[in-house]
């Protein structure tokens, strides 16, 4: 038996000694010190001991068994140390290797020409305004002098959140005219860009969502005269010198006289184009001379004061500032096309 005890630990500090990982670390304690143990298995020969033998045996076999939980408690310590080792080698970081530059998103090409308006416009002296988007019938439709019934309801008098048509989307940003008018004392000027919605069918220029810029302006003595000139001055300094205009006459029920303005289009130069629908021009915005009775229903005596209004589609100034041929590409986010500008 203690040949058997001097083999066992002889053998088991050669091979902890080149044990390589906690696997076959956890094989050589098992082996000689589990309970089908090498070990175990010789002390269960005690029993054929003589009396005066067994307690030199233990004595031996206890301190055989303290050497190989040493041993074993210095191999674990040096395997987990080559182990972290190892890992802190193949997570180092060379701070001298050049870094990745992150992917920065940017502005979308919408509110790049929102940002240009809102510029042009505070160089003016303009206020810019922000409303909501759940508007009041009343702002949206009466107060804008399109009473219930009114022929000029018929494309935008839609969306209502209501039975009683009282809370609606916008279908337009001039509710915050009347807002202007109730609020801000005299005289205004004044823009207010937002989101809008209408039952517009999808086409390369519309869309049943959209963004607008409304502006107003009230003051003594106010003529048509100063509303055409500065939406021209607005175009020549969003597109650059030279660009075309054209009037026309139209109808607004809260502006007499009204008018509409268009560009020329950018994609065909006017010659026609499926962009412009073979006119050669783009309808850009809508404006004229606010009604006296609209004035009337904000308490401002139109017999002083007077004032004109417009609202730009801002989608359609992008396609024009960034020669845009379709206004679907502008809502449906692909990186594509996105990453143009």
């Amino acid at each position: 038996m203690r040949e058997q005890l001097a083999k066992i630990r002889e053998e088991a500090m050669a091979k902890l000694s080149a044990v390589s990982g906690s696997a076959e670390l956890e094989e050589l304690r098992v082996r000689y010190l589990g309970k089908k143990g090498e070990l175990t298995a010789v002390l269960k020969q005690m029993g054929s001991l003589s009396a005066a033998e067994r307690p030199e045996m233990g004595k031996l076999a206890n301190e055989v068994r303290a050497a190989i939980e040493e041993k074993l408690a210095e191999a674990r310590t040096e395997v987990e140390a080559k182990a972290l080792e190892r890992k802190l080698r193949a997570e180092a970081v060379d701070v001298t290797v050049p870094g990745r530059a992150p992917r920065l998103g940017h502005r979308h090409p919408m509110y790049v020409a929102l940002d240009e308006m809102k510029d042009i416009f505070i160089g003016m002296g303009f206020t810019v305004l922000d409303g909501p988007e759940i508007e009041l019938g009343e702002l949206n439709f009466d107060r804008l002098n399109a009473e219930p019934g009114h022929p000029s309801r018929d494309w935008s008098d839609t969306f209502y959140f209501d039975r009683d048509e009282r809370v609606m989307l916008r279908s337009q940003t001039s509710p915050m005219q009347v807002r202007a008018m109730d609020t801000m004392p005299l005289p205004i000027r004044m823009v207010a860009p937002g989101r809008v919605y209408r039952k517009d069918e999808v086409d390369a220029t519309h869309s049943p969502m959209f963004h607008q810029i409304e502006g107003m302006v009230i003051d003594k003595g106010v003529t048509m005269a100063d509303l055409k000139g500065t939406l021209n001055t607005v175009v020549q300094q969003l597109y650059g010198e030279g660009t075309k205009t054209r009037f026309r006459p139209h109808h607004f029920p809260f502006t007499e006289p009204s008018c509409e303005m268009d560009v020329q289009c950018h994609k065909c130069g006017g010659a026609g184009c499926p962009t412009c629908k073979g006119e050669g021009w783009i309808e850009l915005l809508g404006a004229g001379m606010i009604h006296p009775h609209v004035l009337e229903m904000a308490g401002i005596d139109p017999e002083v004061w007077s004032g004109w209004a417009f609202g730009f589609g801002l989608e359609r100034l992008a396609m024009r500032r960034f020669r845009i041929d379709d206004l679907r590409l502008i809502f449906e986010n692909d990186v594509r096309f996105l990453e143009q500008f």
